[in-house]
Parts: C-alpha cells; sequence; structure tokens
C-alpha cells in the first residue's frame, strides 16, 4: 500500500508535469482522487466507460491513463461523463492523466520506448510543438517495407504504408498518436520517413507531394508503452501489483 498523495507527488515530478505545454484538455495530474491510498495500480491508454468498470472488477485503486477524463472538454455530468465520475467514486478509484508528459520523456515516454522497439541505437529530438520536442529522429539506412514489418513487430498490429518517398529510408521521424496531419512538419524539419499512429485521408497524397514516406501504426497501438512502462515503474519503487486493461481500437 502507498499513499495517494506520495504517488501522485512522484508522479509529477518525474514526469515533470508542471513543465510540459499540453493541450488545454489534457489536465495533465491526478483528475480523480480517492480516499488516500493505493494497493492496485492499473495502466490504460482511454479513460473511457470500458477501462474504468474493467479497473473496479479488477480491484484497482489507481489507474493511469494516457487520454484523461475531460479530453473532449467540459461537460455536464450526465450520460456516460456521470456513469464514469460515478463508477469511479464508488469503487475508490483514483485516476491520473499523463499526456503529452508521457510522450516525450526521455524514459518511459511513447516515442522513446517504440524508437527502442524499433531498434533504433541513437536517436534526437525532433518535431517542435507548444515549445517542446515532442518526437524523436533517426538516421538509419533501411528498406522502407522492412521499416514498416518492424513497426508491426514492436506494436503487434497491421500497419499501412503510405510510400511517398524513397524506397531506402535514411532519416526517420517518430511521433505517436494522431500527428498524421502534422506531415508538412515533418517533411520540413527534414525526414525522408515519417512513422506516427493516424491521420486524415488528405495525409496519403500529401505524402506523394511531398516525396515522404509515411507509415501509420495507429494511435492506441503506439500509446500503449508509456503507461505500461510507468506503471511497472511505479510498481517496482513502491511495491505495488500493476495491471495493464488493454482495450484497442484499432485506429
Amino acid at each position: 500500500m502507498a499513499a495517494l498523495r506520495i504517488l501522485t507527488q512522484y508522479l509529477d515530478r518525474y514526469l515533470k508535469v508542471a513543465s510540459v505545454t499540453d493541450w488545454p484538455n489534457a489536465l495533465n495530474g491526478l483528475q480523480v482522487e480517492n480516499s488516500g491510498s493505493v494497493k492496485k495500480i492499473g495502466a490504460a491508454v482511454d479513460a473511457c466507460e470500458f477501462t474504468l468498470r474493467s479497473a473496479a472488477r479488477q480491484g484497482i485503486d489507481f489507474l493511469l491513463v494516457h487520454h484523461g477524463l475531460f479530453w473532449s472538454g467540459a461537460k455536464p455530468l450526465t450520460g456516460p461523463q456521470y456513469r464514469k465520475i460515478r463508477i469511479a467514486f464508488e469503487h475508490n478509484l483514483a485516476v491520473y492523466s499523463a499526456h503529452l508528459p508521457l510522450d516525450l520523456h526521455p524514459d518511459a515516454g511513447n516515442n522513446a520506448l517504440l524508437c527502442k522497439a524499433l531498434g533504433f541505437k541513437k536517436t534526437s529530438p525532433f518535431f517542435f510543438d507548444k515549445g517542446q520536442f515532442i518526437g524523436l529522429q533517426t538516421q538509419l539506412s533501411i528498406d522502407r517495407d522492412s521499416l514498416a514489418r518492424r513497426l508491426e513487430k514492436a506494436i503487434n498490429s497491421g500497419v499501412k504504408l503510405c510510400p511517398g518517398g524513397p524506397q531506402r529510408a535514411r532519416r526517420i521521424g517518430v511521433v505517436t498518436g494522431g500527428a498524421g496531419d502534422e506531415i508538412q512538419r515533418a517533411a520540413d524539419e527534414g525526414v525522408d520517413t515519417f512513422i506516427t499512429g493516424e491521420g486524415p485521408h488528405w495525409s496519403y497524397t500529401a505524402a506523394e507531394d511531398l516525396g515522404v514516406n509515411l507509415i501509420y501504426g495507429g494511435h492506441y497501438a503506439t500509446e500503449t508503452f508509456g503507461v505500461k512502462s510507468m506503471a511497472a515503474h511505479l510498481s517496482r519503487r513502491f511495491k505495488i501489483p500493476w495491471e495493464f486493461i488493454d482495450h484497442p481500437t484499432g485506429l
């Protein structure tokens, strides 16, 4: 058992939540508190009704998520929003959200861990946004089809290759999640191949026009790394069991 206050203070410091600029609705940090202690940690990508109900069934009283309860903005506590809050209250379930702090963290971040899973030995900052670098890039000579297969293996899911650039990739940028609509920015930063989760229909032809390979691994699949890593880290440090709640969207 650990005190909720100690656990959340540690997360705030480790992920540098206060210094990371994010979208307003991210509301990084503790979003719902519980009675004050934690016996079991849960990790999930999304704070949706399915994951909250699953957490309650599994005896989890601290849920770490990437997309929090208020991602779609402030809403009246009716319908689905009421049900989610009610689940948390009735089952003494604290909810902690970390969006960009968990994307860009050098050790527990989605981008760092995906690059590691892809076998990238040396990376450098990439994709400057909101006053900070969010993604990573590497220089590696690899056939783009082989790179797509590497990504499939890393995320254990299918990928979509938009072959707009050279057959042999040499400078690869990675931004997990939904950065496909930023293909122009990726090209401006000099990569010939851009790996992300998802994007709009027009990104395919935009990649062709820009001469950039665009590889989609899925928003969900590319963002399971951070919450798993951080929950495992907390489990080791505070001697509390943890469990991942998998709820893939296929997007």
